[in-house]
Order: C-alpha cells, then structure tokens, then sequence
C-alpha cells in the first residue's frame, strides 16, 4: 500500500459510528485515519474540508458483487463496477466465483487479485468457488487468501451448482473460512418450471417469477444449510435472503453478542428488496429479474424490520450487470441480475428519510458488520488507524430529490433500475485509502484500491 495519499483534516462533519452520531473532525495521514476529535486544528500543508455539518460515514463494504472478470467483460469488469461502487459510496467489495473460468482453485483466485491490482477504484477481495471436484482446493485454502467459500446451493451456471449430500457435507466440514450460500432448491424451481412451460410454452409472464422461484425453493434450501452448518459448527453466511419465511429461522440479535461471542450463522438481504415488490414487475419486467426473486410488498416489510430488529445482519447488492439487450430477451431467455452499487447506499438511507432504519443501522448493516463478519482488518468504522475509506453525504431538500437518470450510470451495461427513482440523498465525496475519489460529479485521479486483509 503507498502511503502517498494528502494530508486531509475533515471538520464539522456529523459522524455516524457504531451506533452513535456526534459533530466532529477527522485527520487523514498516510491513507489512515489520524485523529478523530473536536475543534481539531490544520496542520502545516494539511487541505481542510468543511463537511457542514453533512453526515460522514465510513465507506460501505459490500460483500455481494458480480463484476464479470473475467470472461463476461462486455457486462462490466473490475474497472467498470468498482467506479460505479466509489461513486455511490461503496469502498470495499468482495466479488463472486461465478466469472468464465469459475473461481475454483488458487491460481484462478490469484489471477483475479493481479486483475484489481491497480485497476479497483475500491479495495477488493475475491471468493473461492465450490464445485463437486474441488474439494482438494477448499482444504488448501490460505484462509487470509479470500473472505470466503461461496457455495451454489440452486441453479448456477457450468458445475458450480452443487447438490450433492456427501459434496455438501465436506465442505461444510473442511472449509477453513465462513461458507457463503445462495440458497434456493432447483428441484423444487424445476417442478414448477415444468407447469409454467406446459401452460405458457415458451411465452411464461415475467410476473411468474417469483413464483417460479418460489419461497418454497428458498426454505427448503436455506433449511438444509442451517441443518449442515450446525452439524459441523461451520461459519454460516446466507446471502440475498427475499421471503419472511426464512427470517424465523435465523437468530434474533446483534452480530457480537454481549459476552464478546459471534453469532455462527448470519443472514443477509439487498438493497433491491428493501426498494422492490411484486407490483413492479409489470412496470420494470426483466429489469428486476433476479434469483431468488423479488417478492410480495409483505416481504419487503419483513426484511426492512428483520434489518431494525438484527434478525438480519448484513445489508448488500448482489450486484450483477446485464446489458439491454440481453434483458430485452423473452422471460425464458433473459438473464437475473441487476447493476446495484452505483445508487445502493441512496437506496438504504431512503429506509432512513421514512423512518424504518437509522442511519446508525444502514452503517451497521453495511460496513461495521461485513467488516466484523469476514474479520476485515482496520476497516469499516471510523476509528483512529483504520484506513480513510470515508463517505460524505449531502442531505437533499423534500422538494428537490435527486431523479436517477441513465446518463448517470457509470457500469458498463449502462443502466439501472432505479432510474427515475427519487432519491433524498447524493453521494457528495467518497475516499479510498485517504484519497478523494470521487467528488459528487466525477471520479478523480486513478485507482487507490487495495487487497483486503483479513484478520485470521
């Protein structure tokens, strides 16, 4: 890591951190966070930004992404996304195994990491992926190497899908690191595939998806994980869940307990179910197709209130770019996935402007806790020596919101899904690593991300 970022002192800024909020100033040196204090003085050759009483948050960490290196590069890569995640806020990323090749042993996870190496606007870390013949690979696992081991426990793509019991349980047994699943059950999306097919042919509505990719498929998968992680004692991260049905299976209460324990088994859900239901399939059609699928407006509300009341641990985007034309496929054909980053953070702090989340919670949500959960070191809280990975935010007046327009899309695939979607916040100023990276209306010098190190 350089340590040739400017000396910064950020003051009258309004800091949102564990749990609390207070005035104060911040003093970057070296990349780190130097000082946190009150009426903090410049120093000789020390730029100063009055933040006005703005909120400043620690950059989020979003451990969900689809950035699409290698293999995929005409949705987006490494470059692409991450400028789109800084300009919204998002410093950290951890990116999925799913690329072409698969992530499946040490040599595919290290050419990844000498693809970001100066090319991430943000820090990154890559995810091992799980096969039915890569099990030899899960062992060797250098468990400072990734933050996880990501498991396809539904419909995937090549032979990342894996559904069988003996393949299931000796991951669940010798993965060194916290298991990462997606979980919905194929032969359950299968059977109910088939009876679509048999009424609709090959014209199957778009509003079937859901039940397509039924709630059904994401209990019975989500069950069979629980049931394998507390067999083995395994580190247990759920990832996108979409339906109030799985929430009771999920412990009530914060990340790190009281007694200074973690919770074993976590859950996580994305941005798009807090902002989407059902009723905006005939308004945005394959735009919002994604696995597992966006639900009714009665999970929405549960998952929001699953966040407030830390049944739900995590907050992240599942980001996952196509381009237009690939979605303006027929139902059958179009790929799921949305591109996510870019207006993720504006998404969870409109839960904020209605009063279902604090501000404290979306922090909690989306950086302190991915930060605890995958043992980041020195990042996702502001606190002196932690890296400056800073976010500034300008509060919007009611009557003047920020209106998403496609021709501020910085992914490759060139669109969003909140387009048109009024915002009550702007990203003002996002750091990486002490350096100012984007200043509300453009990126600025080259990329600063850095490899994350995790605590192991």
């Amino acid at each position: 890591m350089s340590h040739d970022s400017p000396r910064t002192l950020i003051v009258n800024a309004h800091l949102v951190n564990e749990g609390r909020e207070c005035v104060g100033d911040v003093r970057i040196e070296e990349g780190r966070i130097a000082e946190i204090g009150q009426g903090l003085s410049a120093g000789t050759g020390e730029s100063v930004i009055d933040a006005a009483g703005r909120r400043l948050l620690p950059g989020m960490i979003d451990d969900q992404v689809h950035f699409r290196e290698p293999g995929l590069e005409h949705k987006g890569d490494i470059a692409s996304e991450s400028a789109a995640a800084v300009a919204g806020g998002l410093t950290s990323f951890m990116d999925m195994p799913n690329t072409s090749p698969p992530t499946l042993d040490a040599a595919a996870l290290e050419d990844k990491y000498r693809r970001a190496a100066g090319r991430a606007w943000g820090n990154y870390g890559f995810y091992l992926g799980t096969s039915t013949g890569n099990l030899d690979a899960i062992r060797a696992l250098d468990p400072r190497a990734a933050p996880g081991v990501k498991i396809f426990m539904g419909a995937s793509t090549g032979n990342m899908l894996v559904d069988d019991p003996i393949v299931l349980d000796a991951v669940f047994r010798e993965a060194p690191t916290p298991i990462i699943t997606h979980c919905e059950d194929t032969p359950t999306i299968d059977a109910i595939m088939a009876k679509y097919r048999a009424e609709y042919g090959e014209d199957i509505p778009v509003a079937s998806h859901p039940d397509i990719r039924s709630r059904a498929a994401c209990v019975k998968s989500t069950e069979l994980a629980l049931s394998l992680a507390r067999r083995h004692d395994a580190r247990l991260h759920v990832l996108h869940i979409s339906t109030a049905d799985e929430l009771t299976l999920f412990e009530r209460g914060p990340l790190i307990r009281a007694d200074g324990s973690r919770k074993r088994i976590t859950a996580e859900t994305c941005v798009h179910f807090l902002r989407f239901d059902r009723g905006d399939y005939a308004r945005l059609g394959n735009l919002i197709k994604c696995n597992p699928a966006i639900k009714d407006a009665s999970d929405r509300e549960a998952l929001v209130r699953a966040l407030a009341e830390d049944t739900i641990d995590v907050l992240a985007t599942d980001h996952a770019p196509h381009t237009l034309e690939e979605k303006s496929n027929a139902y059958l054909r179009a790929p799921s996935g949305l591109p996510l980053v870019q207006f993720a953070l504006n998404a969870a702090l409109e839960c904020v402007y209605e009063g279902q989340l604090s501000t404290a919670q979306v922090v909690q949500k989306f950086a302190h806790a991915p930060a605890q959960l995958f043992d980041v070191r020195d990042r996702g809280f502001l606190r002196e020596g932690y890296w400056a990975d800073l976010v500034l935010i300008d509060d919007l007046p009611e009557d003047a919101p920020m209106i998403v327009r496609r021709e501020q899309v910085l992914s490759r695939c060139g669109w969003s899904p909140f387009e048109n979607s009024a915002f009550h916040t702007r990203i003002a100023s996002t750091w990486v690593n002490g350096h100012l990276v984007w200043d509300g209306r453009r990126l600025l010098g080259s990329p600063r991300g850095a490899r994350l190190e995790f605590d192991r």
